[in-house]
C-alpha cells in the first residue's frame, strides 16, 4: 500500500455535492466520469496528494444507491494506491481478507480496481487502485 489514493463519498445529488466541496476546498473538481460497470457518476477533487471521489448512483440497483438507502450519504470507501494489484489480492487473501471481485476491473480515473468486503476490514469497504498505464502481470 503506497498511500491513501482517495476517499469515496456517496451522494444523492452530485451537482449539489460538487458545489459543497468546491466551497469547502476552494476549487472545482478536476474530473467527472461515469463508470457504467458500477452504475455511478463520479467527480474528483485533489486534496494534497490524495483525492476525494464523489459518487452518485446512475440507476436504482447500483451499489451506491443501495448504500445510500441503507446508510445515507457519507463515506463509502477508502482507496489505497498499489503498484501490483494482483500481488496485493493474493497477499491480502492469504491474510484473510475477502475480495469482492477476484480479477481487477476498470474503475474511474484510469485505474484497475478491486474491492475488499467490509466484513474483513472492520466494516470499511476498501478499494485497491493501480494506474492502468503502470500495469504489471499482463492486465489489459
Amino acid at each position: 500500500m503506497n498511500k491513501i489514493e482517495h476517499l469515496g463519498i456517496a451522494v444523492k445529488d452530485i451537482e449539489a455535492a460538487n458545489k459543497i466541496y468546491t466551497s469547502l476546498l476552494g476549487y472545482e473538481p478536476y474530473k467527472a466520469e461515469d463508470v457504467e460497470s458500477e452504475g455511478v457518476a463520479t467527480s474528483f477533487f485533489k486534496c494534497g496528494e490524495s483525492k476525494i471521489e464523489l459518487l452518485q448512483a446512475t440507476h436504482p440497483d447500483s451499489p451506491i444507491s443501495k448504500f445510500i438507502e441503507k446508510k445515507g450519504e457519507g463515506i463509502h470507501h477508502i482507496a489505497f494506491a498499489v503498484d501490483d494489484i494482483k500481488a496485493e489480492i493474493i497477499r491480502l487473501k492469504k491474510e484473510g481478507f475477502i475480495a469482492l471481485n477476484e480479477e481487477p476491473k476498470r474503475g474511474a480515473d484510469n485505474k484497475w480496481v478491486v474491492f475488499l468486503h467490509p466484513k474483513s476490514s472492520n466494516g470499511v469497504l476498501v478499494e485497491l487502485c493501480q494506474e492502468i498505464n503502470k500495469t504489471k502481470n499482463s492486465l489489459q
